[in-house]
C-alpha cells in the first residue's frame, strides 16, 4: 500500500515568519495538532506541534504571540511521498518516535500529512494489518529511557 492511498491531502500550514500564536489559532480552527513550517519558497522547513507550542511557552516563560515559531519547531523533518509504501513510512516514524509526516512533491512543498492515526483507521477497515500499526504505536508512545525517573 502507498502513502498515496491513506494521504490527508488538506495541507494547513504557517511560515517561518509566524509566531507561535498563529500557529496556535490555526490548530485551533482546524482541530488538529501540527503543521509543517514553510520558507518564502513554500518548502518544509520544520514541524510545529501543540506540544511544542506548550513546551516553548513553559520553558521561555513569553506570551504565544512573542515567541517565533522557528524557536519551537523541530527543523530536522522526515517526509515522505506520495509513491512511498506504507510499511516503510511506518519504520521512519518508529524509528524516530515521530506519529505524523509531511507528504511532499518533487519540489519539497507539502501536498499532505500522514499520521499513525491515518493507519489505524485503514487498519481498522482491513486494509493494513492491525498488528502492525498496534506494534509502530507501541514503539512511538513507549517513554523514553532519559526521561523515566527512579523513584
Amino acid at each position: 500500500m502507498r502513502v498515496s492511498s491513506l494521504i490527508q491531502r488538506s495541507v494547513i500550514s504557517c511560515t517561518i515568519h509566524d509566531h507561535l500564536e498563529r500557529a496556535a489559532e490555526l490548530m485551533w480552527v482546524h482541530g488538529i495538532g501540527c503543521l509543517p513550517v514553510v520558507d518564502e519558497q513554500g518548502h518544509v522547513a520544520g514541524m510545529v506541534t501543540d506540544r511544542d507550542i506548550c513546551m516553548a511557552t513553559y520553558t521561555q516563560g513569553s506570551p504565544l504571540r512573542a515567541i517565533p515559531v522557528t524557536a519551537a519547531m523541530s527543523k530536522h523533518v522526515f517526509s515522505c511521498t506520495e509513491d512511498d509504501a506504507i510499511d516503510a513510512v511506518e519504520r521512519v516514524m518508529m524509528e524516530h518516535r515521530i506519529r505524523r509526516m509531511p507528504v511532499i512533491d518533487e519540489q519539497g512543498h507539502p501536498v499532505g500529512i500522514i499520521s499513525l492515526g491515518d493507519m489505524a483507521r485503514a487498519a481498522n477497515l482491513g486494509k493494513l494489518p492491525a498488528s502492525e500499526v498496534v506494534s509502530a504505536l507501541a514503539v512511538i508512545s513507549a517513554p523514553r529511557p532519559e526521561l523515566v525517573t527512579g523513584g
